[in-house]
């Protein structure tokens, strides 16, 4: 659920998904590597009650870091040592997010 369909859709772009199809500000679906996801209009709100988190594996945190540096989104970087090395952030309404350049 977002509340602005414009800035979302922009939003998604910058971290590499493609909008696959859009229906004004009813419904849009965002894709990258066979994976879709929809979004909707939702509320004015921050998705603060949200239990939702969307990962994308990359190859290197260090390019992932420098696509959210280049597109001034806030991150905070962790090597946890075992899993992997993550980059989260958040969507333009809250909805967590993150990067893993995985150690396995």
């Amino acid at each position: 659920m977002v509340k602005d369909m414009d800035t979302s859709i922009s939003f998604y772009k910058s971290i590499g998904l493609e909008l696959k199809n859009r229906w004004g500000d009813h419904y849009a679906m965002m894709e990258t590597a066979g994976v879709t996801i929809g979004i909707h209009p939702g509320g004015k709100g921050e998705n603060k009650d949200s239990h939702v988190s969307i990962g994308f594996m990359i190859g290197k945190a260090e390019e992932g870091q420098a696509l959210l540096e280049r597109n001034k989104i806030s991150f905070k970087a962790e090597d946890d040592g075992k899993s992997g090395k993550y980059l989260h952030f958040k969507d333009p309404d809250g909805t967590i997010l993150y990067f893993v350049e995985p150690s396995w």
